[in-house]
């Protein structure tokens, strides 16, 4: 089934304990389209790109059966750029630098192809951006899930809220829930967050896992436990990919279902880190998936305790 995405498609300069990775490839959209190729092969890209952009990339993502019939691409112009720097403990970091270009005047529009899309994945933008998007589908979709961050929360709050009321999913952090909710209690979060439009709530813990609120039912994944960890960057945009990339596969929206994509989410999500950028995620097979995903199974199965 078709899964429409919206985000960037952009350039990263990253350093961690590891190493430095310069002007690599990065951005919101390419992670979760990467992300989600793996399990469906109609994916419809919304993003804009200057001309400075590596062509060979935006092939390597065609041959992975993503449309990019709604990309934009600026003559003379850059594409965004953002460089930061990890902390030691590999939790934290700092910007050092952000350059919008392109992002900046970004009017994302669909193609008539795709607004009939059945699944939507609005990746972390602008709330008016993100609203735009929804306003020109012709057809109701059967899942929006949507993500956000702190700084939307500080600068477009009333515009945030609006776009809420239309989405089914919300994808966050535990610091954003509690921003977004004024709880501390994720439990009591989930519930005031919900009550401002989404019906489901994913929210992402890095490495303590994700937490699952479907309705009245609370699910934990837990992360992988990974010997290194080379670069956290686009590891909750990969989760999100595999999560909506699993339920456009399955067409499958209950909530045992979800739990199932977030376990795929988490899967791709354990790739991203192992190394810089895209370069894991970009050369996998279904078979490591697989195992990676017996990994996930084993850490959390047990027989019956009473």
């Amino acid at each position: 089934m078709s899964l429409l995405t919206v985000g960037t498609v952009a350039f990263d300069d990253i350093e961690t304990p590891y190493g430095k990775a310069g002007k690599i490839i990065g951005g919101a959209a390419t992670y979760i389209s990467w992300s989600a190729s793996y399990f469906t092969d109609d994916i419809r890209l919304v993003s804009v790109i200057g001309d400075d952009f590596p062509e060979n990339e935006l092939d390597r993502l065609k041959r992975r059966g993503v449309n990019m019939e709604g990309l934009q691409i600026k003559k003379g112009e850059k594409s965004f750029f953002w460089a930061g720097k990890y902390h030691t403990n590999m939790n934290g970091r700092d910007t050092l630098d952000t350059q919008l270009n392109v992002l900046a005047n970004f009017d994302p529009i669909l193609p008539d192809s795709y607004k009939d899309s059945e699944y939507i994945m609005l990746g972390n933008l602008t709330p008016q951006v993100q609203m735009r998007v929804i306003e020109q589908l012709t057809s109701k979709p059967k899942l929006i899930a949507l993500d956000t961050m702190n700084f939307w929360m500080d600068i477009a709050w009333d515009d945030l809220h609006k776009v809420l009321k239309k989405i089914d999913v919300l994808i966050i952090n535990d610091e954003e829930a509690r921003q977004l909710s004024s709880e501390y209690s994720l439990v009591t979060a989930a519930e005031k967050i919900m009550e401002k439009g989404p019906k489901i709530l994913v929210i992402k813990k890095g490495e303590h896992g994700a937490l699952l609120f479907h309705g009245n039912d609370m699910f934990y994944a837990p992360a992988l436990p990974l010997k290194e960890v080379f670069d956290p960057t686009g590891a909750g945009d990969t989760f999100a990919g595999g999560f909506m990339g699993y339920i456009a596969k399955t067409g499958d929206t209950s909530a045992e279902g979800m739990k199932k994509a977030i376990i795929a989410g988490s899967a791709l999500a354990s790739f991203c880190v192992e190394r810089f950028g895209i370069e894991r995620i970009s050369h996998l097979s279904q078979e490591m998936i697989k195992e990676r995903v017996l990994q996930f199974e084993k850490l959390v199965h047990f027989d019956p305790v009473l």
